[in-house]
């Protein structure tokens, strides 16, 4: 991926809506290039999708937190399944470091969060965790 690339795709983040004629003029290359550089990037497996966000998806969850998650032993796809089973857990992120994992999760109310996160606690091999509530969203991949 050389900079042209990289330049394109954060075009597509900020619109992803823009027409090639608007995205060659951005990036100062022509539409058949773009056409190109997307088809190229679509067929690599870099660009794997294109979404629509629709106002109710976004209102869905009014309170949202991430769960991080410390694993003891060897349990952590045991821990995986138990949270796909969970109507609030909208996605799980292994990781490095302090954490083992990383779990999105978006409630209606305070209190079904309260009740989630007390639930994911006792999850037999939750060694210990924390939980940061998401206030605002500045930028989505979406």
């Amino acid at each position: 991926m050389d900079n042209t690339d990289q330049r394109l795709i954060s075009a597509l983040r900020h619109n992803a809506r823009a027409s090639l004629s608007d995205l060659a003029l951005e990036l100062g290359v022509s539409r058949t290039t773009v056409r190109a550089r997307i088809e190229r990037l679509r067929v690599a497996g870099v660009i794997v999708g294109f979404t629509v966000v629709l106002k109710g998806d976004a209102a869905r969850d009014p309170v949202r937190g991430l769960m991080m998650l410390g694993i003891e032993g060897r349990g952590t796809e045991r821990i995986i399944r138990q949270l796909n089973g969970l109507s609030q857990v909208r996605t799980c992120h292994t990781t490095n470091g302090r954490w083992d994992m990383i779990v999105e999760i978006g409630t209606t109310t305070l209190e079904e969060l309260d009740t989630v996160l007390a639930q994911i606690r006792r999850f037999d091999g939750v060694a210990h965790s924390e939980t940061s509530l998401l206030l605002s969203t500045r930028k989505s991949a979406s």
